[in-house]
């Protein structure tokens, strides 16, 4: 059975990628699918005083679900079964950790669409994970 991955963070780009992953399967024998949103760690500067690892965790919960949600409500559209995985970290070096700890055969993912300079000085997601991973990658704008 061939597993797919599909990293999503709730922008329309992920959205398209998760309609791109369906037309990509139909009609073939139904793949393992692992819907996978990660959050950037919350850091000391970003917070106060008053916030406690609970607090930080739900906050990552809550923003995970919400980034799923659309994608997940198209793949059950569809009747395209899923697994969820929510993690905190580096949003590229999770991806391709997860890929390679799942021994994923491809990922379909969104690009985010930033502008030239942001993209030339940030580096984007998609390209990281292309240069950390050693299976396919499809990128859907």
């Amino acid at each position: 059975m061939q597993k797919l991955l599909l990293p999503v963070d709730g922008s329309p780009s992920a959205l398209r990628a998760a309609q791109f992953l369906i037309r990509l399967i139909d009609g073939r024998p139904a793949p393992e699918v692992h819907l996978l949103n990660v959050q950037p760690p919350i850091l000391a500067g970003d917070v106060t005083v008053n916030v406690t690892i609970e607090m930080a965790n739900a906050a990552h919960e809550r923003a995970g679900r919400d980034a799923i949600k659309s994608a997940r409500d198209v793949l059950d559209a569809s009747a395209v079964a899923c697994d969820e995985h929510m993690l905190v970290g580096d949003i590229a070096e999770t991806i391709a950790r997860f890929a390679r700890e799942e021994g994923v055969d491809a990922i379909v993912m969104g690009t985010r669409g930033m502008g030239l300079i942001k993209a030339l000085v940030l580096g984007s997601v998609a390209t990281k994970v292309i240069h950390l991973v050693d299976v396919p990658v499809t990128l859907v704008k």
